[in-house]
């Protein structure tokens, strides 16, 4: 890494520095697909979002590391901050909800596998009919629907990239600082291109980021991202982009449909192999699913924290026009001792947000307690 211009690092900073980038760089190998195979698929997804967690609690250790305290952070940083994490927790319900549906569409499998159950007696006519009628009509129609909320993922992703730069900082500590966040920001960006590429069905939200070369992640990061973009553009086909468990799946229903119409389940072995088929399928698809929305939730969680640990209520109150500075933190206190929840309102506003915010939660307390 090359050092700030204008300004001193010391040995120290600069060691905590170069270790934070090592770090991320390896991670970013760690990323590269080892064959075709395994972009999109959900093993590879739940790898990066536990990568984006880890580099995530990276640079909440940097930041306590280097202390440098969020008093001597500039109010447009924190600003930065808070526009940027917010656009990171509405991506991640965004991506919790389209995991749910697919949750949801794959009940549609059980149903149609427990209709289709070997274990007692060769399935009837009838109930071969009502599996089809499930997969065929319901659960493949219920699949290449989208989740509304990822609609506004491409919007956000474009709009952390514009908020993509190297601000001219005079400390060492804030230079390095920032250099770090950049860092951070680059990596998740792009992992929740792919992530909402898979989601939608599109190639459209991949985004190609230009980074400079001068940081130990940059080569890292450009063989990624031409590696698992290239690729994805690459197996883009007629329905669009694919998560490859429910592509497996989809090949299991069409094969059995088709048997069922050709009245080749008239060989029951046969039949039973291509259910046995799905069933495996259906297995492995949930499975996945369920882990990568405990690891989605994670990473929630991990951005939720890391609020905290930077713009403590202090800080802001201090930042604040007195009157509402001081409602904000009554509001806190009160809200503590009533064990109620902190409205996350009160972290996730930009400053003038904040105020309106701080005013309107006293009058709030105000009229219950008259």
């Amino acid at each position: 890494m090359i050092r700030p211009k204008g300004s001193y690092v010391s040995p120290e900073l600069l060691m905590l520095s170069n270790s934070f980038e090592e770090a991320l760089a390896e991670s970013l190998k760690r990323l590269k697909p080892k064959d075709n195979s395994s972009v999109l698929s959900l093993s590879w997804m739940i790898s990066a979002t536990e990568s984006l967690c880890e580099t995530h609690i990276d640079i909440k250790n940097l930041i306590t590391e280097l202390q440098f305290p969020v008093s001597n952070w500039e109010e447009k940083w924190i600003d930065l901050y808070l526009d940027n994490s917010v656009k990171l927790l509405d991506i991640c319900i965004a991506f919790s909800s389209e995991l749910s549906r697919l949750s949801q569409s794959k009940l549609l499998l059980r149903y149609a596998l427990h209709v289709l159950d070997f274990s007692s007696k060769i399935p009837s006519s009838k109930q071969l009919e009502e599996a089809r009628s499930i997969l065929h009509h319901d659960w493949m129609q219920q699949i290449w629907l989208r989740s509304p909320k990822l609609e506004n993922c491409t919007t956000i992703l474009q709009e952390l990239v514009g908020s993509l730069f190297l601000s001219n900082v005079k400390s060492a500590k804030g230079k390095l600082l920032m250099q770090a966040v950049y860092g951070v920001m680059v990596k998740t960006i792009f992992v929740c291109g792919i992530f909402t590429a898979a989601y939608m069905g599109s190639v459209k939200p991949l985004v190609d980021l230009e980074v400079p070369d001068r940081f130990l992640w940059s080569e890292a990061f450009k063989d990624l991202q031409v590696n698992v973009n290239g690729q994805i553009r690459r197996s883009s086909n007629s329905n669009g982009v694919v998560l490859k468990e429910l592509e497996a799946a989809h090949s299991h229903v069409e094969k059995l449909c088709a048997m069922i119409d050709s009245n080749d389940h008239k060989e029951a072995e046969i039949l039973k192999e291509s259910v046995s088929g799905l069933g495996q399928s259906c297995e492995g698809l949930s499975e996945g699913l369920v882990l990568l929305s405990k690891k989605v939730d994670e990473f929630f969680q991990i951005v939720l924290r890391g609020r905290d640990a930077l713009p403590g209520c202090v800080i802001f109150s201090q930042r604040l026009h007195p009157v509402s500075g001081q409602l904000v933190e009554v509001v806190r206190c009160v809200m503590l001792v009533l064990n109620v929840p902190e409205l996350p309102e009160l972290c996730w506003a930009s400053a003038s947000r904040r105020e309106r915010l701080g005013r309107a939660c006293g009058d709030r307390l105000w009229s219950c307690a008259t």
